[in-house]
């Protein structure tokens, strides 16, 4: 006869309050699923596989470990046939009746009649959790491009038609001249209409010159 325990770890509980009763209890293993396997739960199918006739399991609650009314009503299958004793610690259920004496049967029905909720919650929660894990990712660390390598990719981007702001926001610069300058010390044909190149400031008139004066 082995005691084992199993809890599925669906949110940031640490389960250690379970964690110790299955071991007061006198479990020789206690399996922790993680939240990435939820939907398959290999290793509660394992369990139940290598569960033995007079083994006991203990679980943290019932909607911790099954996934639904129908998994549940198996899982008590399993165990019925197996002569399996069961202990969900939360719901104070002992199917040998020794360690919850008071619970009754309204107390397991209100608990059946709970469980799609409790459910769902828990599958809601896991989802959420799934979603984060999959759209927020680190940003990734940005390239750190040498002096010429910065140079090269202003001039290739300009010649494959990038616009000017998508090579500033490439290069980095805190400035668009300094862009205007690396073409232009490579030689590259400007072509970018009124943008082909700085504006040169003209030097202020003469007071009293005229638009024809030389």
């Amino acid at each position: 006869m082995a005691k084992v325990g199993y809890i599925f770890r669906a949110n940031n509980e640490s389960f250690d309050t379970e964690k110790e009763w299955m071991l007061q209890h006198g479990c020789v293993q206690i399996i922790e699923e993680t939240v990435e396997h939820e939907t398959l739960r290999p290793l509660w199918k394992q369990l139940m596989s290598n569960l033995r006739r007079g083994d006991e399991i203990v679980v943290s609650k019932f909607s911790n470990a099954t996934r639904g009314l129908r998994e549940l009503a198996a899982f008590i299958e399993i165990c019925r046939i197996k002569i399996v004793r069961i202990i969900s610690i939360h719901d104070r259920v002992d199917t040998r009746g020794e360690l919850f004496p008071d619970t009754t049967v309204a107390d397991v029905l209100w608990l059946i009649g709970a469980f799609p909720e409790e459910i769902a919650a828990l599958r809601k929660y896991s989802a959420h959790i799934e979603k984060l894990r999959q759209n927020i990712k680190a940003p990734a660390t940005p390239q750190v491009l040498s002096k010429a390598d910065r140079e090269k990719m202003i001039v290739d981007m300009y010649i494959n038609g990038h616009s000017l702001d998508d090579i500033w926001a490439a290069s980095g610069f805190s400035s668009k001249s300094s862009i205007w300058r690396i073409l232009n010390k490579y030689s590259v044909k400007l072509d970018r209409g009124q943008t082909s190149g700085p504006r040169v400031k003209q030097k202020p008139k003469e007071d009293g010159a005229t638009e024809g004066d030389a």
